[in-house]
């Protein structure tokens, strides 16, 4: 073990969080570039690719369901250090993969191992914020997150393109980031399930509370609060499942490029926009970029339509940088909600319950487009899956004004009251 004293101090515990959330969604991004060369090498259809991209989030979701609340009981630290080594052993199934059962299988693991760290993660950064800014856990998340997809696919589409073994090389690269992320999360302090229910990460004992699978509820008093951070990340999530899943195709198909370079820089620039503009959204209220991120993703969908009608590179680019931007203010929005709304002691479970939503609708997004890729062609399938997912930019905008017309309501004065009840926008 460790010695306390060689242990990481707050500051460190909080960046080695953010990495982790890099790793899980660098782990969730490597194989996009690389559909279109599985679809070729084994003869697959779009339906079973994105199968495959969605067999990730069901997994994910099933882990959620059942053990979001793990880190609240066992500390950060444990189910954090849990999930990276079932996302290194994902990386290995991916490497040696013979058919497409592997990639199935791998992505299942890769599901579980995202389910254990993600919202410990997540929870980590609130609880080890080394500034007084309350929203930079959540930007930093959307950062650390964009970076881990951005370096994914633009590495991966050059190591496919210029190196040999395209379908080996970017998974030995995701196994040795995977020792390094485990290595530095060894090195945070042992939390216990006391520390996490004050919200903190100072503690040296390990964890004795016992914890048995349970489905997740939200805490009193903050369903409308939940239901809408829940939505604005879902809005996040199904576009980054259109990119994800499809973005590959559309370059090839749409536009005639197969240089993988082209098409993983391209798919880049997405988490690239997710990332920039996270660095300006520290001090935006949580309702202003919920609202913004829902209107500029419906921008997003609308260039999407475009590009499939009209095969434009340029359009695909367009489309992965304004999609990326909507993404970054709609997931930065509705974790800063859920951050401020969620009580200490319900954090890990709270934020594990709002990743559910939102993975279910991206698998949905994705299992749909891939099916309607299937069955209509590529183009068809877009016109279809766009405005679906534009009723959810729709419902995140009518729900972020409808919570926000309610607390101008609570926010008038009491008759006989000398206070106003504070606008938590």
């Amino acid at each position: 073990m460790t010695s306390p004293a060689r242990r990481f101090g707050r500051r460190g515990t909080f960046f080695a969080a953010a990495a982790v959330l890099a790793l899980c969604l660098w782990a969730s991004g490597a194989p996009s570039v690389l559909y279109p060369v599985y679809a070729e090498e084994w003869n697959l259809t779009p339906v079973v690719t994105t199968a495959v991209f969605a067999t990730y989030p069901i997994a994910l979701i099933v882990v959620l369901l059942l053990f979001g609340g793990l880190s609240d009981a066992i500390g950060r630290r444990r189910a954090m250090l849990l999930g990276i080594a079932l996302i290194t052993v994902a990386s290995v199934l991916f490497a040696v993969a013979p058919n497409v059962g592997f990639l199935f299988a791998g992505r299942v693991v890769q599901g579980i191992g995202t389910g254990f760290a993600l919202g410990a993660a997540s929870a980590a950064l609130v609880e080890n914020n080394p500034g007084g800014n309350p929203r930079l856990a959540s930007s930093v998340t959307t950062i650390s997150t964009s970076a881990g997809l951005m370096l994914a696919l633009f590495l991966s589409g050059v190591m496919a393109q210029l190196l040999p073994l395209p379908m080996v090389i970017s998974f030995a690269l995701l196994f040795v980031l995977g020792i390094v992320t485990f290595t530095l999360i060894w090195f945070t302090p042992a939390d216990t399930a006391k520390d996490t229910a004050k919200g903190t990460a100072a503690g040296s004992g390990s964890a004795k509370s016992s914890f048995a699978p349970r489905i997740p509820r939200v805490a009193p008093g903050i369903l409308r609060a939940f239901f809408l951070s829940a939505l604005s990340v879902s809005v996040s999530y199904s576009v980054g499942a259109l990119v994800l899943s499809l973005g590959a195709q559309m370059a090839r198909q749409l536009t005639g490029t197969t240089n993988l370079i082209v098409v993983g820089g391209l798919l880049a620039f997405s988490p690239l926009a997710i990332g920039v503009t996270a660095l300006f959204l520290s001090r935006i209220r949580p309702h202003v970029a919920i609202l913004a991120g829902a209107v500029i993703s419906l921008g997003g969908l609308a260039v999407m339509e475009a590009t499939a009608a009209s095969g434009s590179l340029a359009l695909l680019l367009a489309w992965c940088i304004i999609g990326g931007i909507g993404y970054s203010f709609a997931f930065t929005g509705g974790l800063s909600l859920i951050n401020r709304s969620a009580p200490a002691q319900h954090r890990g479970a709270t934020l594990s319950l709002v990743y559910l939503v939102a993975y279910f609708l991206q698998a949905a997004t994705a299992v749909g487009a891939g099916a309607l890729a299937t069955g209509l062609g590529l183009r068809p399938a877009i016109g279809i899956i766009g405005p679906v997912v534009a009723v959810v930019c729709i419902a995140s905008i009518a729900l972020a004004v409808f919570d926000l017309l309610a607390k101008r309501r609570a926010a008038v004065p009491v008759v006989g009251s000398s206070s106003l009840v504070k606008d938590a926008a």
